[in-house]
């Protein structure tokens, strides 16, 4: 039997055993509290759910990646002025969406644990706190189960703490993943449930090789029976060279006993091009291009112009998207219903220049050069002093002009 064989044959036992031990299904990040789903079986018979996936390094670097970034990014309450500009306000929307959402959260924890929940299970869920009719806090909810209501919303049953209870739509921020119609966001591990499943079973076959000192199996002959006491020891004598830390060990073979290495097959020999497949798989589920978790595709390198272009194609067709539905999400269930017009949330999305200074200060002499931004301004995004005065106006090149003025002298 191949190496694969033997693995696929070791999660079918390790999934009786999981079940038989009563194993959740998905379950929250950081604690053993299920999410209210059941983990989904692959075909490959590993049991695919949310702690199995983290487990695969690929996914990890996924969701930590992209859930970090949004959660370092800053974020402010503003309003529309007559003008068409905006203006900062200091609400207390403001201030629970950026600093404090409830007790013991930071602005960035609560929207890492928010994006890790919509990338993997397709929705996040909050509790709105309230002291009369005003909003105070934002609590994370688990073991959610929404369920509709004839006026399209839903009614959301919580499990907690050894009991049960249900929130109406107007006490839950909901924040939706991409989805169908039906008001759900779509879990990344329930339509991966094949491609996690055979990215954990590759990941145990890579284990149960280097177990075995990179090695594979042999047999030991003779030319005697061995009653079933001698086998014993035998094994027992065997287990002394097994393992990675123990390769290169001298064997000493006695009583007509001789050590055949068995070869390893094509179809072992291939597996670490399969494990090479599967972290560029794990990538797409979670729209996250292969570099930026340090995994290099054939034939690219890691640094360059064309790393550069991934970079930015990931944060405009992977990270923006993510940050639309918040925003647009929050307008919609948290500022309150007669400032939806003026009110509006907005993620800085020129924060993700920061690393990159020779882009950030190509930018803001463009702006400054321009007219659209003054020096004072350009001061602001690099956390300087303003200075006054000049530098708080805005300036433009005047190097060009009217094509019919020419050859004339400004005199006329």
């Amino acid at each position: 039997m191949t190496l694969l064989g033997k693995a696929m044959r070791g999660a079918w036992q390790g999934v009786r055993q999981a079940l038989a031990e009563g194993e959740s299904g998905w379950e929250n990040l950081s604690t053993s509290q299920p999410w209210g789903f059941g983990g989904r079986q692959s075909k490959a018979g590993k049991l695919v759910s949310a702690t199995s996936t983290l487990s695969l390094s690929a996914a990890w670097a996924c969701v930590k990646g992209n859930s970090e970034l949004i959660g370092s990014l800053p974020v402010a309450l503003y309003e529309r002025q007559r003008d068409g500009s905006k203006q900062k306000i200091e609400a207390d929307l403001g201030e629970i969406l950026t600093i404090s959402p409830c007790a013991g959260l930071t602005g960035m924890e609560y929207w890492e644990a928010t994006v890790g929940h919509l990338l993997l299970q397709g929705n996040a869920y909050a509790e709105k706190l309230f002291i009369g009719p005003r909003l105070v806090g934002l609590r994370p909810l688990f073991n959610v189960t929404p369920r509709h209501r004839d006026d399209g919303r839903f009614d959301y049953h919580v499990n907690e703490r050894g009991g049960s209870y249900v929130l109406p739509p107007e006490k839950v921020f909901h924040a939706r993943g991409f989805g169908g119609g039906d008001g759900m966001g779509m879990s990344a591990i329930k339509f991966g449930v094949q491609s996690f499943g055979s990215a954990l079973a590759a990941d145990e076959t890579a284990g149960s090789v280097f177990s075995n000192a990179m090695m594979p199996s042999g047999v030991i002959e003779s030319d005697q029976s061995l009653t079933p006491d001698q086998r014993d020891q035998l094994m027992q004598m065997l287990s002394t060279y097994a393992g990675s830390s123990r390769a290169g060990k001298l064997m000493a073979l006695e009583a007509g006993l001789k050590y055949r290495q068995l070869q390893m097959n094509p179809e072992d020999a291939q597996l670490l091009e399969t494990r090479r497949f599967q972290v560029e798989d794990v990538c797409r589920w979670f729209g996250t291009p292969p570099v930026v978790i340090g995994h290099a595709s054939q034939g690219q390198t890691m640094w360059g112009s064309g790393v550069e272009a991934i970079m930015l194609a990931w944060q405009r067709m992977g990270i923006n998207p993510l940050l639309r539905r918040l925003e647009t999400r929050i307008v919609k269930d948290l500022i309150p219903e007669g400032q939806r017009r003026r009110w509006f949330v907005e993620w800085n999305r020129e924060a993700m220049l920061q690393m990159d200074s020779k882009a950030k200060g190509d930018f803001l002499s463009k702006m400054v050069a321009s007219g659209i931004m003054s020096s004072d301004e350009s001061r602001d995004k690099l956390n300087l002093p303003r200075r006054g005065g000049a530098a708080d106006e805005l300036r433009a090149q005047v190097a060009t002009a009217p094509i019919d003025l020419l050859g004339k002298d400004k005199e006329q």
